[in-house]
């Protein structure tokens, strides 16, 4: 499952504010990319401007990997970016879909689920839901 939140808020002022969103709710932001320059730049444009952003909260990663090594090909945590019927759409791919693919103890299932609450807070942050 995708998980998405719409804003009114123009993408451009969304990525400006993000790192100070994402520091609020114990996130950094490692890096970006903007795959359309990306594509572009190997000669398969795209029309649409679509940016990924990965965030790490360094105690979370910790700990996950600590005790499930494999959680590795899920992390950093990544939040895409970009405009879809005149909105700006944040995107991440719920925690349930990455909780359900791995055998997780009870106490890292509800690490993670603390993790994506705060993940979605970063997202609604711009977001008349808020």
């Amino acid at each position: 499952m995708i998980y998405k939140v719409f804003s009114e808020v123009p993408k451009e002022r969304i990525a400006e504010e993000l790192a100070t969103a994402a520091k609020e709710e114990g996130f950094g932001v490692l890096g970006s990319y903007p795959f359309r320059e990306i594509l572009e730049s190997k000669g398969f444009p795209i029309e649409r401007e679509i940016t990924v952003y990965e965030l790490c909260n360094p105690p979370g990663a910790q700990s996950a990997l600590k005790q499930l090594p494999e959680i590795s090909v899920y992390l950093p945590c990544r939040l895409s970016l970009y405009e879809e019927g005149g909105q700006t759409v944040l995107a991440t791919i719920g925690f349930e879909d990455i909780l359900g693919a791995v055998e997780v103890s009870d106490d890292l299932r509800r690490h993670f689920e603390e993790l994506f609450l705060r993940l979605k807070k970063v997202m609604k942050h711009w977001s008349p839901e808020s």
